[in-house]
């Protein structure tokens, strides 16, 4: 079944990729519960017409999303989001983790906010995104 409660947005003067604003947009789905394991992304055709990019950005954004093991492609029926799974060691996971949590930390310092207003942020998130 396709699930159309959600919408997909590109901002193309932004500086990220649209094919990566699409792959973190389709993360953030997950994680927030918006998309469920066995729900079926828009057909590349449709979200390609419906952002009016690329058909293959929308392939690429799918295709290394598939290599990351987020979706799965259906023969005959689209791609599906996948169980999730944890891959690697935990010390493995945080490593991966480590360097956009930096990066966040450093942009909240930037933006002069001190440890107690960043770890509101972060509580926040982890409220919003729990299962």
């Amino acid at each position: 079944m396709h699930n159309t409660a959600f919408r997909f947005t590109v901002h193309p003067s932004s500086g990220l990729p649209i094919y990566r604003q699409i792959m973190d947009q389709v993360c953030a789905l997950i994680a927030g519960g918006r998309l469920a394991q066995g729900d079926f992304l828009p057909s590349v055709r449709q979200l390609a017409a419906e952002l009016q990019v690329n058909m293959m950005t929308i392939s690429k954004a799918y295709a290394r999303l598939e290599a990351e093991g987020v979706i799965e492609r259906v023969r005959g029926k689209g791609m599906r989001v996948r169980p999730p799974s944890a891959r690697g060691s935990l010390a493995d996971r945080r490593r991966e983790l480590r360097p956009l949590v930096e990066q966040a930390v450093i942009r909240a310092r930037q933006l002069q906010l001190d440890d107690g207003q960043i770890v509101q942020i972060v509580e926040s998130i982890l409220k919003e995104h729990q299962p």
